[in-house]
C-alpha cells in the first residue's frame, strides 16, 4: 500500500472510514495508522514513542502516570502539551491507535489527572474521550467506566507478565 502519493487529510478521512465502518481490524487500517502516526509526529512536540515507553515502563511497575509525566517523557512542559494531548486524533488518542496497532493494552487508561494518581480514575470528560477513542480504534464500549476499569486491569496485568 502507498501513501507518499496521499496528503494527510486524505489518510484522516481514509482511516476515518475504516473506523466508521468497524473495520479497524483490517491490515489496511493497521497500515494507515501507522501512516497517520508518522505524519502526526512531525507536526507535535510529542513523542508517541516517548510517550508509549513511559506508559510501558509505568504499567510494569504498576503505577499510574499524569498527563504532564507523559509530557515529560518527551521533554516538553504541560503548558506546550496540553492542547495536542487530548481530542479525537489528539496524542492520546492516537496512542490508543498505536495500542491496537501493536498489540497492547490500551496504555493510555493509566494515564490520569495529578490529583487521581492514587485512584487511577478520569474525571467525566477524560472518561468520554478515553471511550470515543477506542471506540474509534475497534472496541466496543458500553460502559466507559467499566471498560476504563477492565483497560487498566489488562494493563497492570501485561506490565506483571513484562517481569517475569
Amino acid at each position: 500500500m502507498r501513501f507518499d502519493n496521499k496528503t494527510d487529510d486524505e489518510i484522516e478521512s481514509w482511516a476515518r472510514k475504516y473506523e466508521e465502518a468497524n473495520k479497524a481490524d483490517d491490515p489496511a487500517y493497521m497500515l494507515l495508522v501507522e501512516e497517520r502516526t508518522k505524519r502526526r509526529q512531525k507536526k507535535q512536540k510529542l513523542d508517541f514513542g516517548k510517550s508509549l515507553d513511559h506508559l510501558k515502563c509505568c504499567a510494569i511497575a504498576g503505577e499510574f502516570t499524569s498527563y504532564g509525566k507523559l509530557a515529560e517523557a518527551s521533554g516538553v512542559t504541560w503548558q506546550a502539551a496540553r492542547h495536542q494531548m487530548n481530542g479525537a486524533y489528539g496524542h492520546l488518542d492516537t496512542l490508543l491507535g498505536e495500542c491496537r496497532r501493536a498489540d497492547l493494552p490500551l496504555l493510555t487508561a493509566i494515564c490520569v489527572n495529578q490529583q487521581n494518581l492514587q485512584l487511577g480514575t478520569l474525571g467525566e470528560e477524560a472518561l468520554l474521550g478515553f471511550a470515543d477513542g477506542a471506540r474509534r480504534v475497534g472496541y466496543e464500549v458500553i460502559d466507559a467506566e467499566g471498560f476504563h476499569s477492565q483497560c487498566v486491569k489488562e494493563c497492570f496485568e501485561w506490565g506483571k507478565a513484562q517481569k517475569s
